[in-house]
């Protein structure tokens, strides 16, 4: 069994991911940022991207009863 310690030191940030905007990509997520009060930009990115990830994911995941392979109506 995994001790707290242990569980803790999986959540610890240690990869750096770098990435650029163009001018109007960093103008809009400034915009946002102050709109929406946003204080923690990281954070407000990372989750975003996370969030986007897990969808994306959830969305191809299969499933028993796939959509496109269900009997038509028609």
């Amino acid at each position: 069994m995994a001790t707290e310690q242990e569980d803790k030191s999986k959540m610890l940030r240690t990869h750096h991911i770098v990435f650029k905007l163009n001018d109007l990509e960093k103008s809009a997520l400034d915009k946002y940022c102050k709109k929406y009060r946003v204080k923690n930009r990281a954070k407000f990115v990372r989750e975003a991207v996370i969030t986007a990830v897990l969808e994306r994911f959830d969305r191809d995941y299969p499933s028993l009863f796939d959509e496109f392979n269900l009997p038509s109506n028609h």
